[in-house]
């Protein structure tokens, strides 16, 4: 709480402080550096490994907050990081594919910016920005996007005295360039942390499930049974576990043929055709509120994504193998065991996160 109002302080009074002269009357106090360390707050999540040259302080997550939070990266002075990754859309986009500057639609579905800190195998749906730095300067650059060149969005930024003056603060000089651009963004993005769903308070022992939720766990992190259809899980905890419920791979969901690949995902990146409509395994924490789902946005609802790994796999050649096995009989999931499911993945929204100041529009 103390840090959140910190932050609050250095953006605004930081700014309009003002000393006074005797003889000049008030001037502004100069903005000088700050090496302030960021406590990141993660709870029971293991230790995050960030980037050991880019270690968190208080100056650069806010100049970071204030860059996500910022039209002027955009051509035209319209949209900002946050216009396509709401906070109360647990940082998605409710869309099915986000709308840009020139009013294109995007080619994917806008992936949630939440506990990137604990991301170990690259980012986008096809992986191919290896570190999240890399991820933070190309939308600002896609046509189908934010449509702006890095050189303008310095030159504007430059003409800034509260951004110079936050440059110098956070990395004690006022010269703007790509790469603190790119850093400062990984910072915030990187603080951005989802643990205090009521699954979390559940585990923590302060609260219960109701009986619909339990039995939606047990399903949850039930292994898929043929011999045993009664006993049968939904078998979700192999490619959605761990604490992020997430297993940092790329898959193929069987979500069409081979003769209906339209987008190859990680396969356009490695050119290996082993990778063909693979794409980076989501976390389910907050999935209740990131609709639509799946890479092209194609399911709108949870009862749609669960009836697809219940009877809806297709056969390819690159299907991931556990979903091969569940392909023909599927998972034997009623429609009671159906919304248990649902109802246990709504305990993994993070109402917390979805108000918290420290990640709201600074302006």
């Amino acid at each position: 709480m103390q840090l959140r109002y910190l932050l609050l302080f250095s953006l605004f009074a930081s700014l309009l402080f003002l000393a006074c002269d005797d003889d000049d009357g008030p001037v502004a106090v100069p903005p000088v550096y700050d090496d302030t360390p960021y406590i990141l707050s993660y709870g029971s999540f293991p230790v995050p490994r960030l980037p050991e040259d880019n270690q968190l302080t208080e100056q650069k997550v806010l100049l970071g907050r204030m860059l996500f939070h910022e039209t002027m990266l955009s051509k035209d002075g319209s949209q900002a990081c946050a216009s396509c990754h709401l906070q109360a859309d647990g940082f998605s986009d409710s869309r099915r594919f986000s709308i840009g500057v020139e009013g294109l639609p995007g080619n994917r579905q806008a992936m949630p910016v939440f506990n990137m800190a604990w991301h170990t195998n690259q980012f986008f749906w096809d992986g191919r920005a290896n570190l999240l730095r890399d991820q933070a300067l190309k939308p600002i650059q896609d046509p189908l996007e934010m449509n702006e060149t890095l050189e303008n969005v310095i030159t504007k930024l430059s003409d800034s005295k509260m951004y110079r003056d936050q440059f110098i603060r956070a990395y004690d000089s006022e010269e703007i360039t790509e790469e603190k651009l790119a850093l400062a963004l990984e910072q915030f993005m990187f603080s951005i942390v989802s643990n205090q769903s009521k699954y979390d308070r559940y585990l923590a022992g302060e609260i219960e499930l109701s009986e619909s939720e339990e039995r939606g766990l047990l399903l949850f992190e039930g292994e898929y049974n043929p011999f045993f259809p009664e006993a049968s899980g939904a078998d979700c905890f192999h490619c959605h576990g761990g604490k992020n419920f997430e297993n940092d791979r790329y898959a193929n969901n069987g979500l069409d043929i081979d003769a209906d690949f339209t987008d190859l995902g990680r396969g356009n990146v490695t050119q290996n055709p082993a990778d063909r409509a693979k794409f980076k395994v989501p976390s389910l924490r907050n999935v209740g509120i990131t609709a639509p789902y799946m890479h092209d946005g194609r399911f709108q609802t949870l009862e749609q994504v669960i009836d697809h790994y219940n009877q809806g796999i297709k056969s390819s050649s690159t299907l991931d193998p556990t979903l091969e096995n569940t392909r023909e009989t599927g998972l034997f999931l009623t429609p009671q065991d159906k919304t248990d499911l649902i109802n246990f993945l709504h305990t993994l929204t993070d109402e917390v996160m979805m108000s918290e100041p420290a990640y709201q529009s600074p302006f």
